[in-house]
């Protein structure tokens, strides 16, 4: 699983970084930055449940 992060649409919300803070974090610009854009197997059900989470759908993920 990969995760595809775009830019352009992004928000920065923080419903991702809330879900998965391992894997996503809000920078204090307002930035988002993906941490981790091949979470590990533990940690892939958060990560899935931040990307269906995203309002703006920024985030999808490549299996």
């Amino acid at each position: 699983m990969r995760v595809v992060h775009d830019q352009a649409r992004c928000a920065s919300i923080g419903m991702c970084e809330d879900l998965a803070p391992d894997v996503f974090e809000v920078r204090d610009d307002g930035a988002l930055t993906v941490l981790d854009s091949t979470p590990a197997s533990e940690r892939q059900a958060a990560v899935r449940a931040a990307c269906e989470a995203c309002p703006t759908g920024a985030l999808r993920l490549e299996e």
